[in-house]
């Protein structure tokens, strides 16, 4: 018997918003810079909840999308980019799947800079689930850049990857690469945390749904 630990962090995102007010006639003051955000950025969700993106990209219909894990927010959710809270808010999840434990967040035009490397992590691709033995790597807004074996599917889901990388609350949906390709998100750790193992979501199980409701994401191609 054993207990997964859905790994958000909950209970200490406080976001404040500053206002710039002129102080006399003729003062120019910047225009405020869009946020960077990438696979492995860290977000907060209704100024509550601290999750990881897992990778930033365009659907086939043009619109900026990310991903996350699903249970760190709710359809209409509201994204904050923690890199810059005070920037307000750059987007919202349009679609949460419990089941396979995804989320999708479409962010308002021109409210971040898409980037495809964040840290020591670049997505350039999607590619198919690990195997053991391969080594994967994440990118977590919690603990940062780790590494560890592939397990495989371990229980024959079809549709989860067990690994031995250390994660924590606010890694959730860290991307999950095979040097430059996403294979997968974190959703969860078994009992402790850097210590059990981690059991996230295919990406490929993750695609195939979202082009099967045909939606937002439907034909999404990382940044």
């Amino acid at each position: 018997m054993f207990t997964l630990i859905k790994a958000a962090n909950a209970g200490f995102a406080f976001v404040s918003v500053a206002a710039l007010v002129g102080t006399g006639s003729g003062a120019a003051i910047a225009a405020p810079v869009a946020p960077t955000v990438g696979g492995g950025s860290g977000i907060i969700i209704d100024s509550r909840f601290q999750c990881t993106v897992t990778t930033v990209g365009y659907d086939d219909a043009g619109r900026l999308v990310g991903l996350t894990a699903g249970h760190c927010g709710e359809p209409g959710s509201q994204v904050i980019a923690e890199a810059n809270p005070n920037y307000g808010v750059v987007g919202r999840f349009v679609h949460s799947d419990h089941d396979l434990d995804y989320g999708i967040i479409q962010f308002d035009p021109g409210r971040i800079t898409p980037v495809d490397r964040v840290g020591s992590v670049t997505i350039t691709d999607i590619g198919a689930p690990a195997q053991f033995p391969m080594v994967v790597c994440k990118k977590g807004r919690t603990t940062g850049n780790t590494c560890g074996v592939a397990w495989g599917d371990v229980f024959g889901t079809n549709s989860e990857t067990w690994t031995q990388m250390c994660v924590l609350e606010g890694d959730s949906g860290a991307p999950v690469v095979v040097g430059s390709t996403l294979v997968g998100m974190v959703n969860a750790y078994l009992a402790v945390g850097c210590f059990g193992p981690e059991v996230g979501t295919t990406m490929s199980v993750i695609m195939n749904d979202i082009n099967r409701r045909g939606d937002v994401g439907a034909g999404f191609l990382p940044i």
